[in-house]
């Protein structure tokens, strides 16, 4: 189950990447080489304007994020579980666990507010959020 969440991740990420990858494509083949982007604004207040906004909606994105992988029980090998913290800079997000177990693999989430959970979590997931803060 924990080698399908991931094979399901990657092909994600993957899909992600394309779309990214192509829309960056056509946006360079309409300005053609050599020629200067016309929706931009010309004047230095309002590109500040748009750097404040752009910085602003950065701010709220995962920016800061890390993954711990570890062998949850001892008579299993391989570090097939693992904890991932997606934080913004505020430290506000999620962490994610798999426990990955003989029989069967459980999945949990924990919210997180200000590099803070509710919750009680786990060393790893504290290693996780710690390794994400940096």
């Amino acid at each position: 189950m924990a080698l399908a969440i991931s094979i399901l991740a990657l092909v994600t990420a993957a899909g992600a990447f394309l779309v990214s990858a192509t829309a960056a494509s056509r946006t360079s083949k309409r300005r053609g080489p050599g020629r200067t982007v016309d929706h931009l604004p010309r004047d230095t207040a309002a590109l500040r304007r748009e750097v404040a906004a752009l910085s602003d909606a950065q701010t709220h994105t995962f920016r800061h994020l890390a993954v711990v992988r570890y062998d949850a029980f001892g008579d299993t090998g391989g570090a097939l579980s693992w904890s991932l913290a997606l934080l913004d800079d505020s430290g506000s997000g999620v962490v994610i666990t798999s426990i990955h177990g003989r029989t069967e693999t459980r999945t949990y989430a924990k919210s997180v507010t200000a590099w803070t959970s509710e919750q009680t979590l786990t060393p790893e997931e504290e290693q996780a959020l710690a390794e994400a803060r940096r």
